[in-house]
């Protein structure tokens, strides 16, 4: 399994990554976020939104109470908010598994609740703190979608690399 660390010095470069990786997802990619409170999570997710669904990236808020957040576009983004959930029973309870493999993108916050409902194709993105306004962004792709999707993160950062320097 490939894995790509990226490094964001700011949240306006967190939503950045968000585009750039939302810019490859398609209907029915699924996106796996854990870290901690405050980690960048729903800022990467507006990113994400941009990237999709343009016309309600301003949407974008942590739906921590509301669950899950529906962000309407040509492709909608389903955003989900485990935090206050024990687990697949709870998600089977409010039918959200429906939305996983459906036509819009879902992004998953607190992602580690879900055991047997994971999809097998996703990618995770995890977010970890390196400093006070550092993230250390750590992706990987499990199945052939997300395999894909990585090979072309890749790619792009390569050459977005290769322009800078």
């Amino acid at each position: 399994m490939e894995v790509l660390s990226l490094t964001a010095h700011s949240a306006a470069e967190t939503e950045e990554y968000g585009r750039t990786i939302g810019s490859l997802l398609k209907p029915g990619s699924f996106v796996a976020l854990q870290g901690d409170l405050g980690g960048g999570k729903t800022c990467f997710t507006r990113g994400v939104v941009a990237a999709v669904a343009p016309e309600s990236a301003h949407l974008v808020a942590s739906p921590t109470y509301a669950i899950m957040n529906c962000y309407g576009g040509n492709v909608p983004v389903y955003h989900f908010d485990f935090y206050r959930l024990t687990g697949d029973d709870d998600v089977i309870e409010l039918g959200f598994e429906e939305y996983f493999y459906g036509a819009g993108v879902s992004v998953v916050e607190w992602s580690e609740r879900l055991t047997e409902l994971l999809p097998e194709d996703h990618l995770t993105i995890s977010f970890e703190y390196t400093g006070e306004d550092q993230r250390l962004i750590t992706v990987s792709g499990s199945g052939n979608e997300s395999t894909t999707i990585m090979l072309r993160l890749g790619e792009k950062l390569n050459n977005v690399k290769k322009a800078l320097t």
